[in-house]
């Protein structure tokens, strides 16, 4: 039996859940989100922007390249020159849509995390002729030592066809192109394999853009070390927001007897015995190192770090953190 024997998968109704899982978070940020951001902005993350603005004395935290020097002259106290933050912004997602999420234990799927972070993105910072892009990627395809365990999720070569490793979404304003936009990423088929997040993120940064808001949404799976200088290049000339999406069994194990677990991105089985409370403890304490490495190379990086659980009310969480950047702002304090 050959791929092209198998049944094609019901891209129909993949394409309907996507329409569904869109328009109910469509929806929910429509009703929580708008209205959230007034006034001056640079996106989601409030800040400064590149027109010069008052001046106001100097905070614990304020940014010394930002120092009003001839007002601390005349005054004898440090300030700080503020600035007006742009009106046209431009906003790229780097959305990863691995095998790893297409996976999900509590309300949500971990794809589907990902697409109501892009939707409220692209809700929070579309208006007045602000523009939003995005790159996607799908994954590197079928490795060879597992393809006979991918046969059944292998599309027909047409098929694969139509969905590309990376797909490059032009940055283009106005609510009608952002809807565009999320169907897109919406409708997009996860492909088996890994995406290079390190590339994916590098795409960003090639060719360079006007400065903006550049925003990475992944479970950050793949090894810090393969991602960890292309965002900390990113940073350098953008607005940088990770969000990370987490299931709580990736933190911890149930103990449920023998466990069959499949590496959703090479199809590799593995039996677990999570009745063993040793192997459940060396499990979540390898899973919070992991975490806890992914949250030091991003503050590294000077990235905005914001984590959706799938068992959590991540609406919530979004709001919660918005606010918390716009007090932190206020304060004069940094990310």
């Amino acid at each position: 039996m050959t791929v092209s024997d198998l049944p094609a998968p019901a891209a129909s109704d993949e394409t309907a859940r996507a329409e569904a899982v869109l328009a109910r978070l469509q929806l929910l940020v429509t009703r929580k989100l708008d209205g959230l951001l007034q006034g001056d902005y640079v996106g989601l993350l409030p800040g400064p922007g590149t027109e010069p603005g008052e001046s106001r004395e100097y905070r614990p935290g304020d940014d010394v390249r930002r120092m009003d020097w001839p007002v601390t002259a005349r005054t004898t106290q440090p300030h700080v020159r503020q600035t007006v933050a742009d009106r046209e912004l431009e906003t790229w997602l780097a959305v990863d849509l691995s095998a790893s999420l297409d996976f999900g234990t509590a309300k949500w799927l971990k794809r589907d995390l990902v697409i109501a972070a892009s939707t409220a993105i692209a809700h929070l910072t579309v208006r007045g002729g602000n523009r939003i892009g995005a790159v996607v990627g799908t994954g590197s395809g079928v490795p060879e030592q597992s393809r006979r365990r991918w046969l059944r999720k292998a599309a027909t070569e047409a098929e694969q066809q139509e969905s590309p490793p990376v797909l490059r979404l032009p940055a283009r304003p106005g609510r009608k192109e952002a809807q565009g936009l999320l169907r897109a990423i919406a409708r997009t088929r996860i492909r088996p394999g890994r995406t290079d997040l390190g590339a994916l993120i590098d795409m960003l940064n090639r060719p360079p853009r006007r400065r903006g808001v550049a925003v990475v949404i992944s479970d950050f799976m793949a090894p810090v070390e393969g991602w960890a200088r292309p965002i900390r290049k990113l940073g350098v000339r953008h607005d940088v927001l990770a969000i990370e999406v987490v299931d709580p069994r990736e933190l911890e194990l149930p103990d449920v007897g023998v466990l069959t677990l499949a590496d959703p991105e090479t199809g590799e089985l593995h039996e677990v015995q999570t009745a063993d409370p040793r192997l459940r403890e060396r499990y979540a304490a390898a899973a919070g190192e992991q975490r806890a490495a992914i949250a030091r190379t991003l503050r590294a990086a000077g990235a905005a770090h914001l984590r959706l659980r799938t068992d959590t009310d991540w609406l919530l969480d979004m709001v919660r953190f918005v606010a918390a950047q716009r007090h932190a702002r206020t304060r004069g304090t940094t990310r």
